[in-house]
């Protein structure tokens, strides 16, 4: 008769390990079920389910795996699994997948606290833990820091709404970044990224600083602020803003672009992007003008904002039309993918206020980045306490996998 035993071994690991065990179990010709091996700070956890065929003796086979062990200088363990232990097990195959990611500058041991209970009680199990983040020496900890691990969850949850709020929550209180995705085939086969550009790509809303040099920055401002959180019909909110700005000269749009704030990450993000052949593109409410200058820098295929009129080199405080709204955005992404036949659940849309929530919505993945309240709480994911670059944490690209991407 068979035997099912799952076989845990732990320890210092040392090369040629795995090897060695499993030279053993060859050795008695038996079938490996399940294996799975991780290994912490030069600690090995191995675990491996077997079947021993009848023509073998589980017994003789045991004994020299727990010699080996000892010779290795790791401890060994073997529990017996029943057949109804087994089936109930490869029923669970068929069952949904989640990935949850935990984003912060530190991983604090009450952050996995919080959120494996409300895994927990929301009837989810975990299946493993993965850190996407590199390695930090001790005296290099700074505001800069990265850090992310990943959590694949298996099961459906009792009350997806409610393990939603419960996460949001945590994440406010705790000053991190959850995001939970269904762990499908398109996560980790994105190829086309949009994103907004003010307060996005750049830490600036350009529209404001042109106000500023016409002398109505704070008109503007009031005005942007409220379109970004949804308060203000955003094509309106735009023509009242570019009309503040006529008899501007264009000048000042150079002075403007010319010290452009990019984003914390931004580079480093279309670096990993560009060396993985992805698509990029800006889709934006600002204008063109300076969505080419960052085109140039970082190399992104497509632009579309709006256009200022420019008659004797200045603006007339007029925009042409048709105007780069939040549905445009979702339409634009829309023609995009279908361009270069990408499907919209390969696309990913960033950006942070409420007129990009439509793209953000039609993209298979829609991040909203360092965003205005209204926008965090619609969007299915948000990035807050990390640079631009923690967006490839979400689409399950570790930190060695992009160095290795770039060097």
């Amino acid at each position: 008769m068979n035997e099912l035993i799952l076989i845990n071994i732990s320890g210092e690991d040392k090369p040629g390990l795995t090897a060695s065990i499993t030279t053993l179990l060859g050795n008695y010709d038996v079938d490996i079920l399940d294996v799975g091996q991780a290994v912490i700070h030069s600690f090995l956890t191995l675990g491996i389910l077997v079947r021993v065929p009848s023509s073998a003796e589980s017994s003789p086979l045991l004994k020299d795996i727990l010699f080996k062990a000892h010779e290795l200088g790791v401890a060994v363990r073997y529990t017996p699994i029943s057949d109804e232990s087994y089936a109930n097990w490869v029923h669970l195959q068929g069952r949904s997948r989640f990935i949850l990611t935990l984003l912060s500058r530190k991983i604090k041991a009450q952050h996995i606290a919080r959120v494996s209970d409300i895994v927990f009680r929301a009837g989810l199990n975990i299946d493993n833990i993965v850190r996407l983040s590199g390695r930090v020496p001790l005296d290099h900890w700074d505001v800069k820091t990265k850090a992310c691990v990943e959590f694949s969850l298996r099961g459906e949850p009792v009350d997806a709404g409610l393990m939603r709020r419960e996460l949001m929550q945590v994440a406010t209180d705790m000053e991190v970044d959850i995001a939970v995705q269904e762990d499908n085939i398109f996560r980790r086969n994105r190829r086309l990224i949009a994103f907004d550009m003010d307060s996005t790509l750049i830490e600036t809303e350009v529209i404001d600083e042109l106000a500023v040099h016409a002398g109505v920055g704070s008109r503007v401002a009031e005005i942007t602020q409220k379109a970004m959180a949804g308060e203000f019909d955003f094509c309106e909110s735009l023509v009242q803003r570019v009309a503040l700005l006529k008899g501007l000269d264009i000048r000042v749009m150079d002075e403007i672009a010319a010290n452009l704030p990019l984003t914390e990450g931004t580079e480093h993000l279309f670096s990993i992007l560009k060396m993985l052949g992805y698509k990029t593109a800006i889709l934006s409410g600002g204008f063109t003008f300076f969505g080419r200058i960052l085109q140039n820098k970082l190399g992104i295929d497509y632009v579309y904002a709006n256009e200022l009129e420019i008659v004797d080199g200045k603006l007339t405080g007029k925009v042409f039309k048709p105007i780069v709204d939040g549905e445009r955005k979702a339409e634009l992404l829309a023609d995009i993918a279908a361009r270069e036949q990408i499907s919209l659940q390969q696309a990913v849309a960033v950006g942070d206020g409420a007129n990009d929530l439509p793209m953000l919505a039609v993209a298979g993945l829609g991040i909203a980045f360092r965003a205005k309240s209204i926008v965090k709480q619609s969007a299915e994911q948000a990035i807050s306490t990390l640079g631009l670059d923690g967006i490839l944490y979400l689409m399950g690209i570790r930190d060695r996998e992009a160095l290795t991407a770039v060097y």
